[in-house]
């Protein structure tokens, strides 16, 4: 609704209208640098970025100056899965009921995807997964988590994260895979990534030999029982839901499911509690209140898994 006004009123009101036009307008540029500034080109065409290690250092102290602490004393549990390494297929698995996301206990193989600085997005943006791989160093997640306008530079990963803490410490990506239909188009049946990760002042620890890790299934037959795994951009503990996962046309899978919010992209969807067939992503950027989507794990995913495990890893 509008109001006339007059004389000095309305010379008073243009210029504070103009005053918060140039505040909000500078507040966007601000926040548009901020997000160019935690991007860079990498190798679009083939869809890969080799991160540079000293600005991935400057990643995991930002997130340890921040509100995470390593701890000193980690849990010796960290080779096992945890409470979803089950054989589902035997015992030990049934939908949630409600088919309500909930509040679950954190796993060793599953944790936060943080991107400390000024790009727009809250301290842990996703979520991901530990898989195995020869070199012992990978984990899956969607690739919007970590392509948009480029490849993000300011990428950390907290295995285990719960309430403020880094149980198996803060890992920085070496490189980045995703397919280079992301990259070209942003195509949601590929909307997965794979990525190398290190510690920072640990020389040749391996992350999987610290958090275990799942197995990558290809081509999985569906429907499968299933859970989605993730962290809300709010909450300092991850959430899972069960239900049974289902073919959603040749090139997604869905798992329905309420209340699995922002920041739970790019966590697992598992089946027999340690295989992973999907990261959460895909069509509509990884679902809505009721479902939540992954890109099918074809032998597309399959040959991006092995050019990510195979490629030199130079940093």
């Amino acid at each position: 609704m509008f109001s006339k006004v007059r004389g000095p009123v309305l010379r008073a009101s243009v210029f504070f209208g103009l005053c918060a036009l140039l505040v909000t307008g500078g507040a966007y540029v601000w926040e548009l640098w901020g997000v160019a500034a935690h991007r860079a080109d990498g190798d679009a065409a083939l869809g890969t970025y080799q991160q540079d290690p000293e600005r991935a250092d400057r990643t995991a102290a930002a997130v340890l100056d921040g509100n995470v602490r390593e701890d000193p004393n980690p849990p010796m549990d960290g080779k096992a899965f945890g409470a979803g390494a089950v054989n589902w297929k035997s015992a030990g698995w049934a939908p949630s009921d409600p088919l309500e996301a909930r509040p679950a206990p954190a796993e060793p193989a599953i944790g936060a995807l943080f991107s400390p600085g000024s790009d727009g997005d809250p301290d842990h943006h996703c979520s991901a997964a530990v898989v195995h791989s020869p070199g012992g160093d990978l984990i899956a997640t969607a690739a919007h988590c970590v392509y948009g306008a480029g490849f993000r530079t300011n990428l950390a990963f907290a295995p285990g994260y719960r309430d403020g803490v880094a149980p198996y410490g803060v890992w920085v990506p070496t490189r980045i895979d995703v397919d280079p239909r992301w990259t070209e188009v942003q195509d949601p049946d590929h909307d997965v990534a794979f990525v190398r990760l290190r510690r920072p002042g640990y020389p040749g620890q391996r992350l999987e030999d610290v958090t275990g890790a799942a197995t990558v299934s290809f081509r999985p037959e569906l429907p499968a029982p299933a859970r989605v795994v993730g962290y809300p951009n709010d909450s300092e503990q991850p959430l899972d839901c069960r239900n049974t996962a289902r073919a959603a046309g040749p090139t997604q899978l869905r798992v329905d499911c309420a209340d699995v919010p922002n920041g739970t992209s790019g966590g697992p969807v598992l089946t027999d509690g340690h295989t992973l067939i999907g990261v959460i992503g895909g069509r509509d950027g990884g679902g809505d209140d009721a479902t939540s989507y992954s890109s099918y794990f074809d032998d597309g995913v399959r040959a991006l898994y092995e050019r990510a495990t195979k490629s030199p890893n130079r940093a």
